[in-house]
């Protein structure tokens, strides 16, 4: 009975993401506000070996797939093709393509509607809570059903920032 449970999990979904503390905000005319190094880190650790699904914007700004990563890329866009991605034209079927490669841990890697249209069936969430009045066009979706906090670890720096990890 116990190896049939195991068999059967389901891949926690995580979303991964580098927001303002204050205002939740992702990003401005599709690029990143941040380039901090350590965040970067995080994420290629966390990631590593793992699905991610991102839209075709986020791929586009990234300009190629991250490697050692199943890229999966969610658009409407029938005739878009990226080479070493999978494309689907849902977030439903980026779920079920990542499902197929990884048991463990899938990752939802933006932007923004990705983030939006996954957050209700996301089970964790690694966010980078950057101290910065940036503003910007695209922002991470409210989070107040995840309250259970696993890690919370403060950074000192220009600008300082918190790696926080929480469950629903």
């Amino acid at each position: 009975m116990q190896q049939s449970r195991q068999t059967n999990k389901k891949a926690r979904i995580s979303a991964i993401a580098a927001i303002g503390a204050q205002n939740r905000v992702l990003g401005k005319e599709n690029k990143l506000l941040w380039h901090i190094k350590e965040d970067w880190d995080r994420l290629k650790a966390l990631t590593h070996g793992h699905p991610i699904i991102m839209g075709r914007k986020t791929f586009e700004s990234i300009g190629k797939p991250l490697p050692k990563r199943t890229n999966i890329v969610v658009t409407r866009d029938k005739s878009f093709s990226a080479e070493g991605c999978v494309v689907v034209h849902s977030l439903e079927d980026a779920v079920r393509k990542a499902r197929e490669v990884d048991q463990n841990e899938i990752f939802i890697f933006g932007g923004a509607e990705i983030y939006k249209q996954a957050l209700p069936f996301t089970d964790r969430l690694y966010l980078t809570l950057v101290e910065s009045e940036e503003s910007g066009d695209a922002f991470f979706p409210a989070y107040a059903e995840f309250k259970t906090e696993i890690e919370r670890v403060h950074h000192e720096g220009n600008p300082a920032y918190t790696f926080l990890t929480l469950e629903r």
